[in-house]
């Protein structure tokens, strides 16, 4: 059943999903199946084998439950064959736990301790014929022994009879869910007196919409501001009802589905009553608490797929390749640190210089810098865009043309992380001697050179390119992110010979220990000469070689083949090209006009069928590809280096620094990230900024408006659009101008979104804040 249904989501068939459930399940990777394995699944790829990992997932909890369910139900002895048939077919957890609802071992309730009173057959009578009197009827049941001590008392635990079987019902919740889905709307407000402390959920201090449109920014924006008890929040179940005694819609969808009337009958009243009650004791607080769960859990999934798309734009981003770097971590009082490393990272010096207040050391710190690139020939310069960034690339500028032989390249990268980065474990252990301040200045320089191998070393939620990635279930994120990391870097494949732990755990078939393993033996043995080596890494078996190999490169090693991404698994098939073109390997690889005039279906066999031929053929041609775009660098205008430096109508370079469901923030080299909504994106509509741009984008932008004091922002990347006359700017109240990144002296930068715009919300700006500072 699973895999069926795994293939109709999919749109493919079931072979190749059972295919695919087998690798899994024998523990092989999502990279290795999608890249080594095609002619088993038939082709699937990498994003619907993550799709189909993550159904599986799903599904195959929902079959335990449901093992778990039938099972306390038949050991109840309550289990009907009808009842049998509509747990086994529901699909989904929430159907599944309405049927379980009756049965669920709970607390004794009202409703319970009145059947255990023998009020049962009252309510019974009462509900199947309205034509009794109540109060009549309810004093045959008065009991004081069994705690019914009169009328009334018989009459109230009828009525808990009837709410709770009405309220455990699945097929009427089922109703009541469709109907509050569609029609409930969110509502908002602001705690009385937290007006002046609450200031930053200003835009939901009065604000409604439709429960089914809240995006995820707004619902998380929503939630954290009642988790602070800033705000309440409340589902209204009838927004069209004014009147204030007028029933509500879920009391007649209750009724109906009851087939309760009001005709004037004697228990008319009464099980009117019933109704009101089950819709506003049981159902409605129910409902409310479940449709906020399942909003919020769809706001973290949003929120998890934003952040793993921009982590995934961002580790993808083009290395600068491997060149001698400086880094430099800019700073004020405590100075600018400086770090450079060799062409494969090695640190080669380090420095502190002051250029800045409150020393003021300018011409000694050009000197310093000077010294520094002649003696280790430095041909990149990496500056952190964090504090004084600007004013430190103004010091390497002046340096640069004051002595033009160095033809260095200076670049402004985002240093977010670096100091989680510094502080952490492993830096301890890749850099034992050096200070941890100095420390950031090698993350730097490394992360320019290759953001990939560099940015896998920090915690992915310290580099900040997400949204309320705090507010979000953590495991899901990390599990989210993990997989992201993973996928790319096996994309790129790992030099075997230099890359870090970190680096190393995350190619597929490998973990912590084993990439450990490795750099010690590596440090052991010296270099690998080639893959088989592997083998003899501790601990490192044939099945964790199959997953690894094909995704390690070795550049110098015994075996040419052994830096292509052809698995040594398919090496029997470069012999059979070999045997019949008679041309050596070294020979084959990078013979395009050779390798085109080969006829793939010649080498196919029983094992490697026609896609890994394909994929070979391709690798021959050009071995170890990086599937990167190529290296580029946005310019920063010069003389425009603080938001006061900004003025409406200017055309400004810039790099995509974060994208959210809203929009694109923009980094112009002033410390404060501006916005461009989502409208001002492209003259076209679109409903995902990523269709336009990424993180890491550089990109032009036209300044529309500018708020100094509150450090707003507002681009547009249509740049024949005309910014607004200063007097016709809307009241701040309402302003449409984005908040933006503010980049101070802890590293952190803070976002936030324009007060009017109903696609943004001003929490943003706090969770991003405490993303780039963490």
């Amino acid at each position: 059943m699973i895999i069926s249904t795994i293939a109709k989501e999919l749109a493919v068939k079931e072979s190749q999903i059972e295919a695919a459930v087998n690798l899994l399940d024998e523990g092989a990777t999502v990279p290795f199946i999608a890249r080594y394995r095609k002619e088993v699944t038939q082709g699937l790829d990498d994003t619907q084998l993550r799709n189909l990992q993550q159904r599986l997932t799903y599904l195959r909890e929902l079959e335990d439950r449901r093992n778990v369910i039938l099972k306390s139900i038949s050991e109840q002895g309550k289990l009907s064959d009808e009842l049998a048939a509509q747990i086994k077919t529901a699909d989904s957890k929430t159907t599944l736990e309405d049927l379980y609802l009756p049965y669920k071992p709970r607390r004794r309730t009202k409703g319970q301790i009145a059947i255990e009173a023998g009020l049962e057959p009252l309510a019974d009578a009462l509900y199947s014929n309205p034509e009794l009197d109540p109060e009549n009827e309810a004093q045959a049941f008065v009991d004081v022994d069994k705690g019914v001590a009169d009328t009334k008392a018989a009459l109230e635990g009828a009525r808990f009879i009837l709410m709770e079987r009405f309220a455990e019902d699945a097929a009427l919740l089922a109703k009541i869910r469709r109907y509050l889905t569609d029609n409930a709307v969110m509502v908002s407000s602001v705690v009385a007196g937290k007006e002046k402390e609450a200031a930053k959920y200003k835009d939901y201090f009065a604000h409604q919409e439709k429960f089914k449109t809240v995006p995820s920014h707004r619902a998380l924006a929503m939630f954290r501001g009642r988790n602070e008890g800033m705000l309440h929040i409340h589902l209204n179940a009838d927004p069209t009802n004014e009147s204030a005694g007028q029933r509500s819609e879920c009391e007649s969808i209750i009724a109906a589905h009851v087939e309760i009337q009001d005709k004037g009958r004697p228990a008319d009243a009464f099980l009117q009553q019933v109704v009101q009650w089950t819709w506003k004791i049981k159902i409605g607080m129910h409902m409310e608490t479940e449709l906020f769960a399942s909003l919020r859990e769809r706001a973290d999934e949003e929120a998890i797929n934003v952040f793993a798309k921009n982590l995934n734009d961002l580790l993808m981003a083009a290395p600068a390749g491997s060149r001698v770097t400086m880094g430099l971590d800019p700073g004020l009082r405590t100075g600018v640190k400086v770090a450079i490393v060799d062409a494969t990272g090695k640190v080669l010096a380090t420095n502190t210089i002051y250029p800045h207040a409150p020393q003021n050391q300018w011409d000694k710190s050009l000197r310093t810098l000077a010294v520094l690139c002649q003696q280790h020939k430095v041909t990149l310069i990496s500056i952190g865009n964090g504090t004084a960034s600007r004013e430190t690339d103004k010091l390497v500028a002046e340096m640069l043309k004051a002595q033009p032989e160095l033809k260095a390249q200076k670049i402004v990268v985002s240093e977010a992380g670096a100091s989680v980065y510094s502080a952490s474990e492993l830096a301890s252990q890749e850099l034992p001697d050096l200070d941890v301040s100095l420390r950031g200045a090698v993350s730097i320089a490394r992360r320019l050179q290759d953001p990939l191998a560099e940015l896998v070393k920090i915690e992915p939620k310290a580099i900040g390119v997400g949204q309320y990635q705090h507010d979000v279930s953590q495991s899901q994120l990390g599990k989210s992110l993990d997989q992201v990391i993973e996928d790319c870097v096996n994309a790129v494949g790992v030099d075997l010979n230099t890359a870090s732990p970190a680096l190393l755990s995350y190619v597929s078939g490998l973990n912590k220990t084993l990439a450990n393993n490795i750099v010690m033996f590596r440090n052991n043995n010296g270099a690998f000469s080639d893959r088989k080596a592997l083998l003899k890494v501790e601990r490192l078996g044939p099945k964790a070689f199959e997953q690894a190999a094909g995704f390690l490169r070795i550049n110098d090693g015994t075996n040419p083949l052994d830096r292509s991404a052809v698995h040594p698994e398919a090496y029997p098939v470069i012999d059979k090209i070999v045997a019949q073109t008679n041309v050596a390997v070294n020979d084959l690889i990078g013979n395009t006009e050779l390798l085109r005039k080969l006829s793939p279906d010649t080498f196919t066999d029983e094992q490697f069928g026609l896609p890994t031929v394909k994929d070979i053929l391709k690798e021959l041609d050009k071995p170890g590809r990086d599937p990167r775009p190529e290296f580029k660098t946005a310019a920063f205008k010069e003389g425009v280096e603080t938001i006061s430096d900004l003025k409406p109508g200017m055309i400004l370079e810039g790099v995509v620094s974060n994208v959210a469901n809203f929009g694109a923030f923009v980094d112009v080299g002033v410390h404060q990230d501006g916005l461009v909504h989502i409208s001002a994106l492209t003259n076209k509509f679109i409903s995902d900024p990523r269709e336009v741009v990424k993180a890491g984008d550089i990109v032009k932008v036209k300044v529309m408006e500018v708020d100094v004091e509150r450090k707003r922002i507002s681009f547009t990347m249509r740049l024949d659009e005309t910014p607004a006359p200063a007097k016709a700017a809307v009241p701040k109240s309402k302003s449409a101008s984005p908040r933006s990144n503010s980049k101070g002296h802890n590293k952190g930068q803070r976002h936030a979104a324009p007060a009017q715009n109903a696609a943004m919300g001003n929490a943003f700006a706090d969770a991003f804040a405490k993303a780039k500072q963490k």
